[in-house]
């Protein structure tokens, strides 16, 4: 499960690299983990920020249904 995560993680990671440094650079690897990092940090802060009454509003439409 996590080696699926990390994978979607670095996917998404080479796609970003690439609109700024050539796939055949040879700093390419470590820009691909430092931005791998930022989402991950990014992903983080969202999820331990997300407001819970935009939680409770959700569920409340789901409801409503």
């Amino acid at each position: 499960m996590i080696g699926w995560i990390v994978r979607l993680l670095m996917i998404a990671a080479g796609v970003v690299t690439g609109w700024f440094v050539a796939k055949d650079a040879p700093i390419f690897g470590v820009a691909q983990v430092m931005v791998a990092l930022l989402l991950l940090t990014f992903i983080v802060a969202v999820l331990a920020f997300w407001p819970r009454r935009w939680t409770d509003a959700i569920d409340r439409s789901e409801k409503r249904r």
